[in-house]
């Protein structure tokens, strides 16, 4: 008859071949631990949870899930868009060039003030000063072209939002205007437009701001008669001497 003892320890070498065999240990089974030569992965829903040094056990329970480490794009910052700047006033009185005039108001308050753009060279509002700040002009195509040294900047008028408004202001800009047409008749300067009926295609106003820029609006209304407040009815002349004069 086999003794108990040996029966026993044929058991513990059959259990002990069993788990070598086996790849993924029983749930709640032992799963590691030092001198553990067994199965070391647990079946799907457990984890091999370490009880000590000498025992791990699988136990019910994922492991902890980290979300995704998301690293953010840096944002390249675009290159900043350069403002355009005037050049800077002349320091001498202009001269006049082939084929331009310059364009002066010749009555007061605003006598021998000189049409210009209020910034130096630059797409801003129509305005008059002094000579020394005089622009050249010419008249193409129905357009009034200021040389902005080289560069052209056109003549255009605001929208007339409705019939209640009697004047228009005038700004350059570098695209041709959509509407309305310039030209000398005589040196006079006339702007007309078929959309607007004025009395007088040469009526012109010019209101100085809060900052004291004279600016130059075409007036829709009856000349020297019902001037808006602050204004001043002028017309504007073409003058072709060398320089532009005081």
């Amino acid at each position: 008859m086999l003794s108990s003892a040996f029966l026993s320890t044929v058991l513990c070498v059959a259990l002990a071949q069993v788990a070598q065999g086996q790849t993924t240990a029983n749930p709640y089974g032992q799963c590691g631990g030092q001198g553990w030569s067994g199965p070391s992965q647990c079946p799907s829903g457990y984890t091999c949870t370490v009880s000590n040094q000498w025992y791990s056990q699988c136990l019910p329970g994922g492991p902890t899930s980290l979300p995704p480490v998301i690293t953010p794009t840096p944002t390249i910052p675009s290159a900043p868009v350069p403002t355009p700047t005037a050049g800077p006033a002349p320091s001498v009185t202009p001269t006049l060039i082939p084929n331009h005039s310059f364009i002066r108001a010749v009555s007061p308050p605003n006598y021998r003030k000189y049409l210009r753009s209020q910034i130096w060279n630059a797409a801003s509002d129509a305005v008059v000063g002094e000579p020394i700040e005089a622009a050249l002009f010419r008249v193409e195509n129905g357009q009034l072209i200021q040389n902005a040294n080289g560069t052209s900047l056109y003549a255009v008028l605001e929208p007339r939002a409705d019939s209640s408004v009697m004047k228009l202001k005038m700004s350059w800009t570098t695209s041709p205007a959509a509407s309305g047409r310039f030209v000398f008749s005589g040196d006079t300067l006339e702007w007309s437009n078929p959309s607007i009926s004025r009395p007088q295609n040469n009526a012109w106003l010019v209101c100085p701001d809060a900052r004291g820029n004279k600016i130059v609006y075409v007036n829709l209304g009856p000349y020297s008669y019902n001037t808006p407040a602050g204004c001043a009815d002028q017309t504007i002349h073409a003058y072709t001497g060398p320089s532009a004069v005081p």
